[in-house]
C-alpha cells in the first residue's frame, strides 16, 4: 500500500479533500498503481509553527 504524506499549514476540509484527490490521481497515473491502493496522510501545522527564510509563516502571511 503506497502512502503519500504531506505537511502543510491548516486548511479547510474541502481543500483537504481536493488535495487528497489530486495527489491520489496523479500518483496513480505516474506509478500505474490503482488509486484505491493509496493512503494520503495530511500533517497540519499551524502557520506559527512553520519558518520560511528565518521568519514565521504567520508573519509572512499578514
Amino acid at each position: 500500500m503506497p502512502v503519500i504524506t504531506i505537511a502543510i499549514s491548516t486548511m479547510s476540509t474541502e481543500k483537504k479533500a481536493e488535495l487528497v484527490n489530486a495527489l491520489t490521481v496523479k500518483a496513480s497515473e505516474v506509478t500505474q498503481i490503482p488509486a484505491e491502493k493509496f493512503t494520503v496522510l495530511i500533517n497540519e501545522m499551524p502557520r506559527e509553527n512553520i519558518g520560511v527564510g528565518g521568519r514565521l509563516l504567520s508573519e509572512l502571511m499578514k
